[in-house]
């Protein structure tokens, strides 16, 4: 399969190592500095075009690839809410395909399995209140982080005394902290730290007086994220329209 890499940084240098092992080939590599070879012939040979970049610059880079009518999987986050309705016009209507997901690992589509369980268990037991916490590296944008938001929003499906969520208490990178606001007791708290080099912690805390439970996804290394990429890549070159991790991991 024939890959174009749109953002080089670290995880997408992890994606090539990975899809090179796999005996894939990667046919343009567009960074910051060299936007130009969207519109270069390599790019337009592309199979897939695997997408992680920033908030600001990803829904551009999805147009710009659809231009080509090159398919993308894309891992970033921060972008849903000012464009989440085109994207979906465009894949859904205009025979675009994006597989868009929040985190690509194995081991959080299992994590994100058993929270659509558990919720499931806990809507039946109004005693336990819920909330979250997340934990990523001190480079990370926006927050909460778009796997927190994904894993709030099945807990909402899933649980009825809870009908959205809300920024919960704060820690940036410098150490500062933002204290969560009042919330009603129908809101879910998602509390964001920043510290180090953290690739992604991920916890749900059910608390009652008389226990509580806790279940945690800790990534070790971007490595999990980059193969789930290069498995979505795959599983996109042979599929279209709107695609996600529920298509490609079926629990």
């Amino acid at each position: 399969m024939k890959i174009a890499l749109i953002g080089y940084g670290k995880m997408g240098r992890m994606i090539e190592q990975i899809a090179l092992e796999r005996g894939h080939e990667i046919v343009c590599k567009i960074d910051a500095d060299n936007q130009e070879e969207f519109d270069s012939p390599a790019f337009a040979t592309a199979d897939v075009a695997i997408e992680f970049t920033t908030p600001t610059a990803a829904y551009g880079n999805y147009l710009k690839a659809f231009a080509h009518n090159v398919k993308v999987v894309s891992g970033s986050t921060g972008w849903q809410h000012e464009h989440k309705a085109d994207v979906e016009r465009l894949c859904t209507e205009c025979g675009q395909t994006l597989f868009w997901a929040s985190n690509f690992s194995i081991g959080v589509a299992i994590f994100s399995a058993v929270n659509r369980y558990l919720a499931k268990i806990m809507n039946q037991y109004p005693q336990y209140d819920v909330e979250m916490e997340e934990t990523h590296h001190i480079h990370k944008l926006d927050a909460p982080s778009g796997t927190a938001i994904t894993l709030a929003e099945d807990i909402l499906e899933n649980i009825d005394r809870k009908t959205k969520w809300a920024k919960g208490k704060q820690i940036a990178a410098d150490g500062s902290v933002t204290e969560a606001a009042p919330m009603a007791n129908d809101v879910l708290p998602i509390a964001s730290l920043r510290r180090g080099e953290v690739p992604g912690i991920h916890s749900i805390c059910y608390e009652s007086e008389a226990d509580g439970i806790i279940i945690t996804h800790d990534a070790h290394s971007r490595k999990g994220f980059a193969l789930g990429a290069v498995l979505a890549a795959e599983y996109t070159k042979e599929h279209s329209g709107l695609l996600s991790t529920n298509d490609l991991f079926k629990f």
